[in-house]
């Protein structure tokens, strides 16, 4: 069975900072392409970052140079950093596993006010 659990969300204020966590079981990380996906009330869900399985990493524009995606292989781990948080960075946070399938985390509250 393959879970992926996050965890590391919470409020902070404008200007704070933030790191996510998801420990995945069932299913090898690095062998998939790994994200971060994010949605806030009445949004669709839209991508934060996405590590491929070569090693690139590409980053939605809004959060280009706040936020950093790294990985852990050994403890089969991705990581969120974010830093100088914004109020429209408040949203549920979803790590993503695709591969021959696609896997979801149950997502985590990041709400960012003052």
């Amino acid at each position: 069975q393959v879970q992926l659990v996050e965890s590391g969300g919470g409020l902070v204020q404008p200007g704070g900072s933030l790191r996510l966590s998801c420990v995945a079981s069932g299913i090898i990380l690095r062998t998939n392409v790994m994200g971060w996906y994010r949605q806030a009330p009445g949004k669709q869900r839209e991508v934060v970052a996405v590590i491929f399985s070569g090693g690139s990493t590409n980053y939605a524009d809004s959060v280009k140079g706040r936020f950093t995606f790294s990985r852990d292989d050994a403890k089969n781990t991705m990581y969120l950093r974010m830093n100088n948080l914004k109020p429209e960075d408040t949203a549920v946070y979803y790590c993503n596993a695709a591969g021959a399938r696609n896997y979801w985390g149950q997502g985590t509250q990041v709400t960012v006010s003052s």
